[in-house]
């Protein structure tokens, strides 16, 4: 995998011997993508595609050039510059997929202030604990919605937040974003002096969409967007004279993934569906209409994409489809490969981190495995008692920074220096995750350290049951849990989400049980199925295996 990141990096001028060290010398102290980025594209491209908008009913599209993000961030930072809003202030943003998006994240980077993205589902209560956990002192909110009226009762409980911004049409006492950025200049000189950046300050953080406990604060700095070089051009697989579409909310971190830093750093176009609710046919239909040419979603999008009649498309323009989110199940992979002929190329990462494992350009995946450590992080699997495991043993993986932070790595929990203690000492960063690695160097994905399964002296990991469950033809989606049990101690149970045409009852309960007993090794058959119509899910689409623990205690 090394050799064709350095072949390709070589290729475009970079020195084979080793990516992330010559990226270091070649980012400078002041490194600000706003400026460095997105305006110098603008400057040697000012016409080139930066955007493609479409909105939720898909009556027009706006086309932004890189030059008009140029001039539309400037606007932005010369006006929230007026508010008050300057270097290390934290400005969260909900903001949809709405393209005031791209103009408010750009230009708060040029100012220097701390940008927190949020989602559009949070109410009151998440709110007030994100607004006093980060010290917000603005507020950059979509009109759509409930949103703005659930901001209004939580600023009642949070002192720090004295700006409030609206898109998308003002009421009360909310700022006019789109009439008021009209009124100011599209030049925005990079400052100087004290308000200059650093890369090592704080630029961007992101509530983590953890499964249990309060969320924490991830905090990158601004060197975290040169991390996502390998996720666009290695992974993605971006063109820069296609169409790079990523499926995500601006409101959780696979956004700036896959719709803004990697790709705008390799001067690739992003399409961008401001969507409300997902359906698969439209999305199918967007692809064939702008010929989309790259796309990245998570494992429950393609599990309805399989589900259509795939055929009714015109999918020849798509040369290259990736997934991350949550693991992917093989069923998935075949039966889309048997459609487009495109293999899906996993790749894992989190919140605190960019792309560390995945399959990328060149290699040839196994169908459920997450692919191989990228070489911008040192990726180790340790066993429970703290060693290296073995091939084919299930280990915690883990990064080592014994040799420096790569870039894309988190710098702190945010005002939690225990619990960045916690997961992070000794050089060694706990990701929580659990694979184990096969004699080719590949990593197959396991659960959470809290996901595993104890069942009469055995550990079972609930992915790999899910993907069998996902080969039978009645199940969309799945989740499997331990229950307790007076015998074994934990038994398995699936907890599932019909396909359409699927009706609940006990003779399917058994077909699907015997299915998973033929399939995998007999003690891990599911003694418990129930059948749901939704799974619980965390803000950013995981599946909530805790609450459906707590729901079984």
């Amino acid at each position: 995998m090394k050799e064709l990141i350095y072949q390709n990096f070589a290729e475009e001028g970079f020195d084979a011997d080793g990516v992330l060290n010559k990226l270091e010398l070649h980012c400078p102290d002041n490194f600000n993508f706003g400026f460095d980025v997105v305006d110098a594209v603008a400057e040697k491209s000012p016409n080139k595609p930066a955007m493609i908008w479409v909105p939720n009913d898909r009556s027009y599209d706006r086309v932004f050039t890189f030059d008009d993000m140029r001039r539309y961030s400037a606007r932005t930072a010369n006006y929230f510059k007026s508010l008050g809003i300057q270097k290390g202030d934290v400005v969260m943003l909900i903001l949809k997929r709405n393209y005031q998006f791209w103009f408010s994240i750009v230009a708060l980077h040029k100012l220097g202030a701390i940008v927190v993205p949020a989602t559009n589902q949070l109410h009151k209560k998440d709110l007030v604990y994100r607004f006093n956990a980060a010290g917000v002192k603005a507020i950059i909110c979509t009109s759509e919605g409930q949103t703005s009226f659930d901001v209004d009762e939580a600023l009642k409980e949070s002192p720090t937040v004295r700006v409030k911004v609206m898109t998308n049409g003002a009421r009360d006492d909310w700022e006019d974003f789109d009439k008021r950025i009209a009124q100011y200049s599209d030049v925005f000189a990079r400052p100087t002096g004290e308000e200059a950046t650093k890369k090592s300050d704080i630029m961007l953080m992101y509530f983590t969409s953890g499964t249990t406990g309060y969320p924490k604060i991830a905090a990158h700095d601004f060197t975290y967007p040169i991390g996502h070089i390998v996720t666009a051009r290695h992974w993605h697989n971006v063109d820069p004279a296609g169409i790079h579409f990523a499926v995500s909310d601006t409101g959780w971190g696979k956004a700036v993934w896959g719709k803004l830093y990697g790709q705008w750093l390799c001067e690739t176009c992003v399409f961008v569906f401001d969507f409300e609710r997902f359906h698969a046919d439209e999305i199918l239909s967007l692809i064939q209409k702008y010929k989309i040419t790259t796309f990245c979603a998570p494992p429950t999008m393609y599990r309805f994409f399989i589900k259509e009649d795939l055929a009714k498309y015109d999918l020849s323009s798509l040369k290259h489809a990736t997934i991350a989110g949550e693991a992917l199940n093989p069923e998935v992979f075949y039966q889309f490969k048997q459609h487009t002929g495109l293999s899906l190329m996993e790749g894992f990462g989190q919140t605190e981190t960019t792309l560390v494992v995945a399959n990328l350009a060149g290699m040839t995946p196994k169908p459920g495995s997450m692919g191989k450590p990228t070489p911008q992080f040192d990726v180790d699997l340790l066993t429970t008692d703290g060693v290296p495991a073995q091939n084919g043993e299930v280990g915690e993986i883990v990064l080592h920074t014994d040799k420096g932070r790569p870039f894309g790595m988190f710098i702190q929990y945010y005002r939690d220096p225990v619990k960045t203690q916690e997961a992070w000492h000794d050089n060694i960063y706990h990701t929580g995750d659990m694979a184990w690695r096969d004699e080719d160097g590949y990593f197959w994905y396991v659960g959470r350290t809290d996901d595993l399964i104890k069942s009469s002296g055995y550990r079972i990991g609930p992915f790999e049951i899910e993907s069998v469950l996902m080969e039978h033809p009645s199940v969309l989606e799945c989740a499997v849990t331990a229950v307790p049990d007076p015998v074994r101690g934990q038994a398995v149970k699936a907890t599932i989400v019909l396909a359409r045409g699927y009706t609940a009852s006990e003779e399917l309960k058994k077909d699907i049980q015997n299915y998973v007993k033929k399939q995998t090794a007999p003690y891990k058959y599911p003694r418990v199925v129930e059948f749901v119509d939704e799974l619980p899910k965390t803000i950013s689409g995981k599946i909530r295996r805790v609450a459906l623990r707590q729901n079984d205690k």
